[in-house]
């Protein structure tokens, strides 16, 4: 399939613009709002999350030792008892560098995108990367540990970082024991009221007596089940009902702890009346959201199953609070509707979604429909913790193909902005689960790439590659957006956020001037891409590493090679504006002021009407040179002299004014 579409905004049919396939896509932002985000650059998000980590995090013992190590050796592995925060720990390590250049990044091995961990490109000068292998396999761990001589090279060359997460019992050979740290588990404690500091719980009220807590804490606890266990804290004061305090808090989150299987399954087989189970399972699904809102969602899921509407008077029919009463519900002080049993709303959204399963395309339409209502309590937070409960029960089935399709459906409309905002919380969710992230990745590698994106599914896209995959996994949204980028006319979001991805890395700007150039599988449409990656600014600014790009051999070669198909197959008005930003910036650019000038009289291979236009262009951009009119008028007469040179002239000794290149006139 051709990477190429002819794009439509609000046409009433198919319209061919050239030859080959036909690709009407109709993505506009009128109704989808990506500027939510705008401003935001990948490594921004990466390092707010990790910053968030950062706060609740608590140091194990043997942390002081794991920093020591990374320090003095830009490596550590970390080894410890599962659920000890080995994870958590190497995060909070790579954070706490504050690199000025390079990024953070999970490496992947073994993924079918991901280079080797022995490729000479894989590292960035000052990146941070983070290698979790907690769940390697003995082969997995095996192969790793032959490849990391050359991965520590590459590391300590570009003054980068390396954290790796061990298996546990995983063997070490002894010249790699000098990198280990082991970390064993935090002070239970201090986890647990860490993080309720962090959901704004007073420490007057946390410093109680919770015997409920000291029975949780003896079985011993994993990092994951303390954290669960303090959020299940915070929903208990959420829902605070008198004369409830944090020893009964805590007493609800043991409690919670139950599946509530039989105790919901016996509810609803109790409450027969559909009403009755509608109200059950909108109020599992809205769970915390204002009484007007499970209402309002309760009669729209009726209608949707098609079910006849009660005919009694209003007046003489159950009111909302006795109806609450009988699925054993109710709406606190503030109107917001929750359970009595905390955990309960969980066990009663599995129970419909396994035993009902026939109901499963209509609680996906319900769904859709719900998040498109207009009431002013049901928030943007309420929107997408609902469609995030319904990704839930399909990730937790397996049926992530089908989520994915609803996805794809939502995404591909622009008459509500309700669906677009869902359809990226979906794929949201899939990126995110452990066991499918992976599937996610592929697939969406696979629309940006060749499906036809109706709607906003493009925005969609855009948003999951920039906000989910570039965070973590920087080069794989670099490649999912060249994709989008290829594709676009008119507008170019894909193309800038492109731009804004590969400016955050001098790793990501080699490898996608590699990709546009010498190993392009769309010459037509990289060469218009290129002009925008090819910017000689960052390309001449060594920022935080040792030299600047422009000044590495493979890149020179790049540039020479993507300028020469530029003069080539654009005419001189699409890439006149970007070789005067070029020349202005040579003016600019001191000692490699020639090697650029010389990269351009390379890329016209001595074609006369190519040189011709430069020189012309040169001409045009004296008066606006940063330096003044002297300076560009200097930078003229030194592209001129290398044409010369290029045409096999030898430039006169002090010409008075250069004239322009022979053959042609500017």
């Amino acid at each position: 399939m051709s990477d190429t579409f002819t794009r439509v905004d609000n046409s009433g049919g198919s319209v061919h613009a050239g030859q080959g396939d036909v690709y009407n896509i109709t993505y506009t932002t009128s109704h989808f709002n990506h500027q939510q985000t705008a401003g935001r650059s990948p490594r921004r998000i990466a390092d707010d999350q990790l910053r968030l980590l950062r706060q609740r995090f608590v140091d194990p013992e043997g942390m002081g030792e794991a920093r020591h190590l990374l320090a003095e050796h830009s490596t550590v592995i970390l080894d410890g008892l599962p659920g000890s925060g080995r994870t958590a720990a190497a995060r909070v390590l790579l954070y706490e560098l504050h690199q000025s250049a390079g990024i953070f990044r999970e490496l992947l091995p073994g993924d079918s995108e991901e280079v080797a961990l022995t490729d000479t490109g894989l590292v960035g000068a000052g990146d941070r990367l983070l290698l979790d292998l907690a769940e390697a396999d003995v082969q997995g761990w095996a192969t790793t540990r032959r490849d990391l001589s050359a991965l520590r090279k590459a590391v300590r060359e570009q003054q980068a970082h390396l954290v790796i997460v061990m298996p546990y019992d995983g063997a070490l050979e002894s010249d790699l024991q000098l990198y280990r740290a082991k970390i064993s588990h935090p002070p239970a404690r201090e986890v647990f009221r860490r993080h309720l500091r962090l959901h704004d719980v007073p420490h007057e009220e946390y410093l109680q007596p919770a015997p409920a807590f000291a029975d949780f804490l003896d079985d011993g606890r994993s990092m994951e089940e303390i954290a669960d266990f303090a959020d299940r804290v915070r929903r208990a004061r959420t829902a605070h009902r008198p004369p409830d305090d944090f020893a009964s808090w805590c007493e609800q989150a043991r409690d919670a702890r139950k599946t509530w299987r039989q105790e919901v399954a016996g509810l609803v087989a109790e409450r027969r009346d559909a009403s009755q189970r509608a109200l059950l399972f909108t109020t599992a699904m809205l769970h915390g959201a204002h009484s007007d809102v499970i209402h309002h969602a309760t009669a729209l899921l009726l209608r949707t199953l098609k079910t006849p509407r009660d005919n009694a008077h209003l007046l003489e029919g159950k009111d909302l609070a006795q109806r609450l009463t009988e699925i054993t519900a109710s709406a606190g002080p503030d109107g917001h509707v929750r359970f009595d049993k905390l955990g309960f709303d969980a066990a009663v959204r599995v129970h419909f979604w396994d035993h009902m399963p026939d109901l499963r395309p209509l609680l996906s339409t319900w769904t859709d429909r719900t998040a498109e209502l207009a009431d002013r309590h049901l928030t943007a937070e309420r929107r997408r913790e609902l469609v995030q409960r319904l990704a839930d029960q399909y990730l937790r089935t397996g049926k992530w193909r089908e989520l994915a399709a609803l996805a794809d459906a939502w995404g591909a409309t622009s008459t509500n902005p309700a669906r677009p905002t869902a359809a990226i919380h979906v794929l949201s969710r899939g990126l995110e689960s452990k066991q499918h992230g992976r599937n996610f990745r592929e697939l969406i590698y696979t629309w940006c790439r060749d499906k036809q994106l109706a709607g906003d599914l493009a925005d969609v896209l855009l948003r999951v590659c920039t906000d989910v995959i570039a965070p973590t996994h920087p080069d794989q949204a670099m490649v999912r957006l060249h994709h989008l980028a290829r594709r676009e006319r008119g507008a170019t979001p894909a193309l800038d956020a492109l731009c804004d991805l590969v400016a955050t890395s001098s790793r990501l700007q080699r490898r996608m001037l590699d990709r546009l150039t010498r190993h392009s599988s769309a010459p037509g449409a990289d060469t218009r891409l290129f002009l925008r990656i090819c910017d000689p600014v960052p390309l001449t600014d060594p920022g935080g590493s040792p030299r600047a790009l422009m000044d590495e051999n493979y890149v020179q070669g790049c540039v020479s090679t993507g300028w020469r198909e530029v003069f080539a197959q654009l005419p001189q008005p699409r890439w006149q504006p970007y070789a005067r930003h070029w020349l202005h910036t040579a003016s600019d650019a001191g000692d490699r002021r020639d090697l650029l000038l010389g990269l351009l009289v390379d890329a016209a291979d001595r074609d006369g009407t190519h040189l011709a236009a430069l020189y012309a262009v040169a001409r045009a951009a004296e008066p606006t040179t940063s330096g003044g009119a002297a300076r560009g008028v200097d930078t003229t007469d030194r592209l001129l002299q290398k044409i010369s040179a290029a045409q096999g002239l030898r430039p006169s000794a002090t010409p008075p004014r250069p004239e322009p290149p022979r053959g042609t006139t500017p």
